[in-house]
């Protein structure tokens, strides 16, 4: 007990996060969820809970972590931390709590592509094989063979074969760019092609920003609007922010900004094949074609869907898959089909790799807290997305 004493103060001294919030019982805000014991959903509470004390104690600047079985929230446990929000100069002290918005980042890219599934549902968008130049008449200097076959099953995953210059490269890169670029969409679109689309995955912001223009486009309204009213109302979700870019923007790619319950009710969602308390808000078969891993992303052994990612975890001596929206600092949206189980987490590590691999060895380690599988039969959210 002295030693942890000491230590917490050390931490303290040396201006690092310091875990001050015991994992607890999920607060009750109202807001939709239910909460259940971690025993009743099949854990084993005890390890339950000392696994989140030390992902969120220490020198990881881990800022919350939320975990949801079966549609009820099992365990929550935030931390006063270091965080830079984008575009700041300076990192600040926040502490953190069911109630306070954090920065999602590249989460807001998985958004998007279910944002893509609605609207194709509503028959605005059309095929997936529609070659994005086709929704920019006004680009007519643009539409080279190379990108006449550019589709937005490309962007979708990743795949445009476009130039782009983003994860581990130094300031500017392509996506700091889009943040001033006058034409964002052109900015994109006009990059010169380095392989053939379809073919290889290249991380792009820009291919997000530009779907998320589409759905302006074929919906006739801004995206945001049409994320609150497709998506985020239904979902009970309110407390909802958009950071702009240097000319006012809202920023597809990067900028959202949700309470990490929240970002739970997505898990829950995808779980649910597209459903949120029996309202299909996400056709199921979107859902499905979204988490399918399809190119291979060269990062330890993920691959990329639709705007999400995909890669396996073990569970007692077995692979499971795993989907989730990834975001740069360490923000997650895991789940777990066959364990019917959301796992998020927020921190401040931002291009911080060697804190991504242990919030991931962290998230390795809940898992084997689970000590139930579903129940026999299983859930409607069981189902694994091959």
């Amino acid at each position: 007990m002295l030693r942890s004493s000491l230590r917490a103060l050390a931490l303290a001294f040396l201006g690092l996060p310091v875990f001050a919030q015991a994992p607890a019982q999920p607060t009750l805000l109202g807001d939709g969820w239910e909460r259940v014991e971690p025993q009743a959903a099949g854990f084993d509470a005890a390890q339950l809970r000392a696994v989140i004390a030390r992902m969120l104690d220490g020198e990881v600047n881990l800022h919350g972590v939320v975990v949801e079985r079966h549609g009820k929230l099992v365990a929550e446990a935030y931390r006063k931390g270091k965080d830079q929000p984008q575009f700041k100069l300076f990192s600040r002290t926040v502490a953190f709590g069911p109630s306070v918005r954090h920065d999602t980042r590249s989460v807001g890219k998985s958004v998007i592509g279910l944002l893509v599934g609605i609207a194709q549902a509503q028959g605005k968008l059309g095929a997936l094989t529609t070659p994005v130049i086709d929704f920019y008449p006004e680009f007519k200097d643009l539409a080279t063979p190379e990108l006449k076959r550019v589709t937005l099953e490309h962007l979708l995953t990743m795949s445009s074969g476009l130039t782009w210059r983003e994860s581990g490269v130094g300031f500017p890169n392509d996506e700091d760019r889009l943040s001033w670029k006058d034409s964002p969409m052109r900015f994109v679109l006009s990059r010169p092609f380095v392989a053939q689309s379809g073919s290889t995955f290249t991380y792009n912001s820009g291919g997000t920003v530009v779907l998320a223009d589409i759905l302006s486009r074929v919906t006739g309204q801004p995206w945001m609007d049409f994320a609150r009213t497709a998506l985020f109302e239904p979902l009970g979700i309110t407390d909802v922010e958009w950071i702009t870019d240097f000319r006012g923007r809202p920023m597809a790619n990067s900028g959202l900004r949700l309470r990490p319950r929240d970002m739970a009710k997505l898990g829950r969602l995808v779980l649910s094949h597209g459903a949120w308390k029996d309202r299909q808000l996400v056709p199921a078969a979107w859902i499905d074609a979204s988490l399918r891993p399809r190119l291979s992303t060269g990062f330890d052994g993920t691959r990329y869907g639709y705007q999400w990612w995909t890669g396996t975890v073990n569970w007692k001596g077995r692979p499971l898959p795993w989907r989730a929206a990834f975001g740069n600092g360490s923000q997650r949206i895991f789940v777990v089909p066959d364990l019917d189980l959301t796992v998020v987490t927020t921190a401040g590590a931002y291009g911080d790799v060697a804190t991504i691999r242990k919030v991931h060895a962290g998230f390795q380690e809940l898992i084997a807290t689970v000590v139930e599988g579903p129940p026999p039969g299983g859930t409607e959210g069981t189902q694994p997305f091959r």
